[in-house]
């Protein structure tokens, strides 16, 4: 941790005196309560509720000049309370959330190389999670080409859990390596993108280790959007190749949704989302049909109460999700978010229906840095989602949550 510190001091130091640019330093602390009556899952007898409070703190350095781009992101995560006073050390400690470098080709082509976020269209296959306290990021290398209507990336990474002498098998949970490209254009008031991916997974046999080797998903797909008083988006996706339990993918993702602005102050969404699963609670036989959203935002689809794709839900019956939401401006620095969401099976399941959720998301800015967010959701679980979640008791299932985004610009400064 200390060397860390310092390495940014010396950043901070140099890029001030001697570098011809501009700097920009920001911070982030993000206090939020949570309490959890049956939080992504049903809630069970005899227990009783969570509640805590979490923080983000980050501190922020981005320089940049002619073909060049440097950021780095560190931060804490923690819960309050989480260590002793008086403690040595924390449970996490610092951690980079981004680091990388930019390095410009020429006019239009790009490597963008380190620790990064990556993020397209609605942040359906790839986001930043950036509810999550610790959100997500990437250790790649991106080719970026751009000019005034097209941009691609071409990116990639490889992942290993330390600096090995022989073999290269993972033990980390996380994906052994990916490749993609992404090719976004633009017109007037009409975008679209088409995405592969290739995605590795490490499997290990833990009886004969030459066995162990990386097996391969493909995702392919396109990002449509519409721009206008009544905007549509549509996502169009399908998967093959290999699970990492070498079964056969035969999945797909579906979705239309659509934003209608009412008036200044009011709009109305609808949609709805299908995600194919298979016909039983895990896959049967060497096919495996439920679509794997991987690296989106996914607490940000499918209701906030993140009962499928966050952490969970995943090689399982599938989602259809048919939503309508509506948010109000109520004046200059407030707003209010109401949504509904109606969940049932994919799959051909005896007990389709998992019930209806309903989400509040209140946002008040308190001041040019300071924004408070508050929020209360409420499940009605089904049959289906009794027999999912394997909770017969029948309780009542809510959350609730206060948070307050606080992001001050320490420091900017540009020479010439």
């Amino acid at each position: 941790m200390l060397k860390k510190s310092i390495l940014l001091m010396i950043l901070v130091g140099l890029t001030t005196t001697s570098i011809f640019g501009q700097l920009q330093v920001d911070a982030e602390i993000r206090p939020r309560f949570e309490y959890r009556h049956g939080f992504k899952t049903l809630f069970p007898d005899h227990t009783d509720p969570a509640a805590f409070i979490s923080q983000r703190t980050r501190l922020n350095v981005a320089y940049g000049m002619d073909n060049f781009q440097f950021y780095v992101s560190t931060q804490d995560v923690r819960v309050w309370g989480d260590v002793p006073q008086l403690n040595k050390a924390d449970n996490n400690g610092l951690s980079l959330h981004e680091a990388w470098a930019k390095i410009g080709l020429n006019k239009q082509w790009a490597l963008k190389l380190g620790r990064q976020e990556i993020l397209y269209d609605d942040s359906r296959i790839f986001g930043n999670v950036g509810w999550a306290q610790q959100a997500r990021s990437h250790d790649a290398a991106l080719l970026q080409f751009r000019n005034a209507e097209v941009a691609l990336d071409i990116g990639l990474a490889f992942n290993q859990d330390g600096e090995n002498l022989t073999g290269t098998t993972l033990n980390t949970k996380t994906y052994k390596a990916f490749q993609y490209a992404r090719l976004y254009k633009h017109w007037s008031s009409f975008s679209s993108s088409f995405l592969f991916l290739n995605n590795g997974l490490q499997y290990i046999d833990e009886v004969d280790a030459t066995n162990n080797d990386t097996r391969y998903s493909h995702t392919v797909g396109t990002h449509l959007k519409y721009d206008g008083q009544l905007s549509m988006s549509t996502n169009l996706f399908y998967q093959f190749g290999k699970d990492v339990a070498n079964r056969k993918l035969n999945a797909f993702l579906l979705s239309i949704d659509a934003k209608y602005q009412v008036s200044e102050k009011f709009n109305l969404s609808f949609g709805t989302q299908y995600l194919s699963g298979n016909d039983s609670l895990n896959p049967t036989g060497n096919e495996n049909k439920a679509f794997n959203p991987y690296y989106g935002t996914n607490h940000k689809f499918n209701g906030f109460m993140d009962y499928f794709y966050v952490g969970n839900h995943l090689n399982s019956i599938g989602l259809c999700d048919i939503y309508m939401s509506a948010n109000v401006t109520l004046n200059k620095t407030s707003n209010l978010l109401v949504a509904y969401h109606n969940f049932s099976a994919a799959g051909d399941v005896s007990k389709p229906q998992l019930g209806n959720e309903i989400d509040f998301v209140y946002t008040k800015k308190i001041q040019e840095y300071v924004v408070l967010k508050a929020g209360y959701s409420h499940l009605f679980e089904a049959n289906g989602m009794e027999t999912l979640k394997n909770n017969f008791d029948n309780n009542m299932n809510n959350w609730g949550w206060v948070m307050i985004v606080i992001k001050p610009t320490l420091f900017k400064h540009s020479t010439n």
